[in-house]
């Protein structure tokens, strides 16, 4: 499998900062933020699956967009995956008539150019030998992460998480674990913004990575704009043992 990093900003501006979106091979979206608007048309349209990690705005906001630009392309529903509480959100307040068509049942409810497939917490999906699995994170909102496995090797996202035991249980389960990217929203000065809103901070971090029981490369994502420097001299300082490094748009991993 190959990852490429759309976007792993917590915010946007100038030329760099794109919001969550990581494209799995040609075929597969991890969620879908404005990373995904810097794709091509010809790449929008060889996106079959989108799985979302929960219904905050910075991880789904190119997602409407993208189904409107490639529906004439398609000549098989798009599927997006999320929990069922995300694929309500969705249906509910997204894709309604009001703020965008619902594509469910564009041209009609028989031959829709999109469909909602809901994955439960350590389900697995798989796709021609790829498996995705959904891990336990906590949120504000009901999220998950993934661990994208191709046999060879895993990776997991955890998407946005504060402190959350389960998911370095969940973790530390997962044979040939190569890569773990991981949040950190907040610098340590935002300790209490970000347990209020159930992100991580260096200080938080350090000790989530208590936990983890898997040698792997660790990459940092969902920094904040403002905050990009503070943070990460806070993360070199604090973690030094796991040589964390900062998530970039299109790095590209391959496991």
């Amino acid at each position: 499998m190959k990852l490429r990093v759309l976007g792993c900003s917590g915010g946007i501006g100038g030329q760099h900062l794109r919001t969550t979106s990581l494209l799995v091979d040609h075929d597969i979206l991890i969620d879908a933020g404005t990373g995904a608007a810097d794709l091509s048309i010809a790449e929008l349209a060889a996106i079959d699956h989108v799985f979302l990690t929960h219904s905050h705005l910075d991880h789904i906001a190119a997602l409407p967009l993208l189904i409107d630009t490639v529906a004439d392309r398609r000549e098989k529903p798009l599927t997006v995956y999320a929990s069922a509480a995300v694929l309500t959100v969705l249906q509910k307040h997204i894709f309604n008539w009001a703020i965008w068509p619902d594509f469910t049942e564009i041209p009609d409810a028989e031959h829709p150019v999109m469909r909602y497939q809901s994955i439960a917490l350590a389900e697995t999906v798989s796709i021609d030998g790829r498996r995705i699995t959904a891990l336990p994170v906590e949120h504000t909102v009901p999220a998950v992460g993934y661990c994208l496995d191709s046999g060879a090797g895993s990776l997991v996202f955890s998407g946005d998480t504060g402190i959350c035991p389960d998911f370095w249980r969940a973790v530390n389960r997962i044979d040939k674990l190569k890569y773990l990217i991981i949040e950190c929203a907040f610098s340590n000065r935002e300790e209490g913004l970000a347990r209020r809103s159930q992100h991580l901070c260096p200080s938080l971090l350090a000790a989530e990575l208590q936990s983890l029981e898997r040698a792997c490369e660790i990459h940092i994502t969902h920094l904040k704009p403002g905050q990009i420097e503070l943070t990460m001299a806070e993360i070199e300082a604090g973690l030094a043992d796991y040589q964390p490094r900062m998530l970039q748009n299109n790095q590209v991993f391959e496991f």
